[in-house]
């Protein structure tokens, strides 16, 4: 007998529908799985038969065959056990198979026949919801679907609870409305910029960063405050829209990262070690899963001790700052999975980290301190807007008692530029519409300058010998900083602080 049983299979971040066809025939005994499945599929084959037997159903001893269509795409993962197993038992005549027309399976089997959660659950509902009304999943994966509108969502324990449920003996009470997490809820934040003493400047650039997505390094002497300042930065950001939180979501539960099953209600700050390897920043593995760079997706990826990095490591962030999005490569396909993150990094200015501390005296020879800087190479700075200095803090500032801005205010004003770029760019998708994502025909276009200010901004081309990038991340800057004033022109004083936020271009040190 024929049975058909609905599923789905994520590849990257590409969602596909599956049926999953078994075949119970004569012959002598045999289970076989075709369509393309990995090792994980097929080794699934004694997982089913262990938990239909010990759920209390007879296991066929006839010759099955089951085919994944369509065969071209390539299947992973566990969650296929459970489908495979409805399949089994519909076939043997065990569940009415009207009753699974609208019905997407999937889960995982322990030999008892538990279910045990998958990855992927949450963008497995978001893409399929329209063509499949109800979603049979493990109970520890209920919390994550059951936020997507539009799909009844049935949580069980066990294979027994599954066929009790579609035989009407013991109907699962499916996920409660009261029971989703809505995108208004909010955590409560722990960190908060007015903690930070003193940095009045640097604050500022932060603030700028924030505005027009501007990407940032963060240089100066051990315990000037670049990591304190860095990790506050997600306090001052808008908060997450509810496309870029489902977004977020998907990359999470592919990762496997999904807190409790919960969504991403706030924007990531993803921060890992100078030791991580090339795979875990750029993602990879045999699942090919998502790295540091996707998980800081819709949010904030800081490096610190950025040259200590390895050089293969550093240069992964080539492609996601310019083009949002990471190609992984492996030899039977390439995957892509979207990285539009705001970057920081933190580095001292020389091996000995003390060369522009005004306290402490720098050990490190010329070309020590020019081998150090070099380990992060020009291109990948270019694509950094604002590099700036963060100076040791003197007594007043480190002992005194005034506080600064809290991130609340601050984060109230960015929120007021950014809705003046997307009425600017209202053209264009919302997570394009920043001044740093200017291209060439907006920049003639929006960033136009005084006659004082293209006095300053040639001045600073013909001396400092600033690359055509840089010149075009000055502009962007400039036009974000206009823009924190209401200004519709680039004035001298919005091109020259433009400027200051790049001190790598102005070679202060060497």
């Amino acid at each position: 007998m024929l049975a058909k049983i609905y599923s789905g299979c994520i590849t990257g971040v590409d969602v596909y529908s599956v049926d999953v066809e078994i075949d119970i025939s004569g012959g002598l005994p045999s289970f076989s799985v075709i369509g393309l499945p990995d090792t994980s599929i097929r080794e699934s084959r004694d997982r089913i038969r262990a938990a239909i037997k010990n759920s209390g159903f007879s296991f066929p001893a006839k010759k099955i065959t089951v085919n994944l269509s369509p065969a071209g795409i390539k299947k992973e993962g566990a969650g296929f056990d459970l489908p495979i197993a409805i399949g089994i038992l519909a076939a043997s005549g065990e569940v009415d198979l009207e009753q699974l027309g609208e019905t997407l399976f999937c889960g995982e089997l322990s030999l008892n026949g538990k279910l045990k959660p998958f990855r992927g659950a949450f963008p497995l509902a978001v893409s399929l919801k329209d063509r499949y009304k109800i979603f049979i999943l493990p109970e520890d994966n209920t919390r994550e679907a059951a936020a997507v509108k539009g799909m009844d969502i049935y949580g069980a324990g066990s294979l027994r609870a599954v066929i009790d449920h579609l035989k009407g003996i013991a109907p699962i009470p499916p996920a409660k409305t009261t029971e989703r997490h809505t995108l208004k809820h909010r955590l409560k934040r722990e960190m908060d910029f007015m903690d930070v003493r003193g940095q009045e400047y640097v604050k500022r650039a932060l603030e700028v960063a924030a505005s027009g997505r501007h990407n940032v390094l963060l240089i100066g002497p051990p315990g000037s405050g670049k990591s304190m300042l860095a990790k506050r930065f997600p306090t001052i950001l808008p908060e997450l829209t509810h496309a870029e939180a489902l977004e977020t979501s998907k990359v999470y539960s592919i990762a496997g990262e999904l807190k409790n099953n919960g969504l991403i209600y706030k924007r990531p700050f993803r921060d890992p070690h100078h030791t991580i390897s090339y795979a875990a920043m750029a993602g990879g593995g045999s699942w090919a899963l998502p790295g540091e760079i996707s998980l800081a997706h819709n949010g904030v990826l800081f490096l610190d001790e950025f040259p200590e990095f390895r050089r293969d490591v550093i240069e992964t962030l080539r492609q996601p700052l310019e083009s949002g999005e990471i190609t992984i490569a492996r030899v039977e396909r390439s995957m892509k999975y979207p990285s539009r993150f705001l970057f920081i990094a933190a580095m001292n200015p020389c091996p000995c980290g003390y060369f522009t501390d005004r306290k402490k005296e720098c050990r490190c020879s010329p070309y020590q301190i020019q081998r150090y800087l070099s380990k992060v190479s020009g291109p990948l700075l270019d694509r950094i807007d604002i590099h700036i200095e963060v100076p040791r803090l003197d007594y007043d500032d480190l002992c005194g008692r005034r506080r600064g801005e809290p991130s609340s205010v601050i984060r109230e004003r960015v929120k007021n530029i950014v809705d003046i770029q997307r009425g600017r760019f209202k053209q264009r998708l919302q997570h394009m519409a920043y001044n740093a994502y200017m291209d060439i025909a907006d920049t003639e276009k929006y960033c136009i300058l005084t006659k004082d200010a293209e006095e300053i901004l040639k001045t600073a081309i013909l001396e400092l010998g600033i690359s055509a990038r840089a010149y075009g991340k000055i502009l962007m800057i400039s036009r974000t900083v206009a823009d924190m004033d209401s200004a519709e022109k680039i004035d001298s004083h919005h091109i020259s602080e433009a400027i200051r936020y790049r001190c790598l271009d102005r070679n202060l040190w060497l």
